[in-house]
């Protein structure tokens, strides 16, 4: 564990702002283990879709001695990416990390609410209409998909591929940082090089 913050932009949603910290009333073990499935749902489900991974990591620092404070990062290069493909790993995440606390008898009302990552969300919104795409927060827009769609796209890619997504959080969680292609070598998926090309 980090004694000091990371690097402040890791903190930061793509627009800049502070993300969300929540407190999930879980052990230091239980909640590095949550991240770590987070952060793999994003990206075995990237791999999936064709999205080339950098890397996936837990990030854990002590802000003050006896305290812990827990986040994660999925860097990635999704270049001809289908844009609600893009969603659905953006939403994979937290459904990961609720699908972790439901196998691991850990889950609460109060924990699956806090596993909500309104930045990734806000990510898939702000990313789909560059491209011309209406992703709506609450409601279906005329011509495009709600956010409760693609989490159910997303949802359904998840238990497809829990079995990856686990073998992925439970090396993350021993090693903290996993490349593209060593998550490419642990599940079968193939890590396209940047550009599109495998």
């Amino acid at each position: 564990m980090m004694t000091t913050a990371p690097d402040p932009k890791v903190l930061l949603d793509h627009q800049g702002n502070p993300r969300a910290i929540v407190n999930m009333q879980l052990s230091y073990e239980q909640a590095r283990l949550g991240t770590a499935f987070h952060e793999a749902g994003h990206a075995v489900l990237a791999l999936a879709y064709g999205v080339h991974v950098v890397t996936s990591e837990v990030i854990v620092w002590a802000p003050q001695p006896g305290t812990w404070t827990v986040t994660g990062n999925t860097a990635f290069e999704a270049r001809e990416t289908k844009p609600w493909h893009f969603a659905a790993q953006c939403a994979a995440g937290e459904l990961a990390q609720v699908q972790y606390l439901m196998a691991y008898g850990l889950w609460t009302p109060e924990r699956a609410l806090a596993c909500a990552a309104d930045h990734d969300r806000e990510q898939a919104v702000d990313v789909l209409t560059e491209f011309g795409y209406r992703l709506g927060r609450d409601h279906t827009p005329e011509g495009g998909k709600s956010w409760g769609m693609v989490r159910g796209m997303a949802r359904r890619k998840v238990g497809y591929l829990w079995r990856e997504i686990r073998t992925v959080a439970l090396a993350m969680d021993e090693r903290t940082v996993l490349t593209g292609d060593e998550i490419a070598d642990l599940t079968g998926l193939v890590n396209p090089r940047i550009g599109g090309a495998a």
